[in-house]
């Protein structure tokens, strides 16, 4: 995975090449991800669905996040991002069925690690319930879902924690129905003016 070539881009997003993962992530240079949020109703409220990052991942283990996402390949389209869904989720989506939310650009800098990321990012409707979702364990050990209202007032800080429910998995595909309170220190940790964006978009599209 860290050999994948990823195509980079200058301060101006202009395509400058390719490098791999490792460096991508090594050097810092800027490319593109795909991010896919899924959003549900349920008794006439709005739901957001989160994933919960394997134990095993190399970056950001076990930490809440979004619900599908993943790297554009140098020979790949936005739109091909798409099967990121299935690798991580099991849900099989086509393109046509995702709203488009536009591009947000994040950078995450830590020790041996700089995130620059020009994230394509999408609104898929979901109507279905958690027996939908057949997990990649080695991406993704849980699946949760949050009242999108109150996820919106996390990322404003009026409120300090959040409920969330759903289920996580054990190393045999045992599923666990789960129920917890959680802060923002849970989530990956981009920017909050990344989360405000996202949910303004969101709103933007389904209000």
């Amino acid at each position: 995975m860290e050999n994948e070539r990823l195509s980079i881009f200058d301060d101006d997003r202009r395509p400058i090449g390719t490098a791999t993962r490792e460096d991508v992530h090594r050097l810092g240079h800027w490319h593109e991800t795909f991010h896919c949020w899924f959003v549900g109703r349920q008794s006439g409220k709005d739901e957001i669905y989160i994933q919960l990052r394997s134990r095993m991942k190399k970056d950001y283990p076990d930490l809440l996040d979004i619900t599908a996402a993943g790297h554009i390949l140098s020979h790949e389209t936005v739109l091909d991002g798409v099967r990121e869904i299935e690798e991580e989720l099991g849900i099989r989506v086509s393109p046509d069925e995702l709203v488009p939310l536009g591009t947000i650009d994040y950078c995450v800098h830590r020790p041996s690690f700089i995130d620059k990321e020009i994230a394509h990012t999408f609104l898929y409707v979901f109507d279905g319930g958690f027996d939908r979702f057949t997990l990649h364990t080695d991406e993704v050990s849980g699946v949760y879902k949050a009242e999108l209202a109150e996820f919106r007032k996390l990322w404003q800080e009026s409120v300090a924690q959040l409920t969330v429910s759903g289920f996580e998995t054990d190393a045999s595909g045992n599923r666990f129905m789960m129920r917890a309170t959680v802060g923002a220190e849970r989530f990956v940790p981009h920017e909050r003016s990344f989360y405000r964006q996202v949910i303004d978009r969101i709103y933007s599209k389904l209000y």
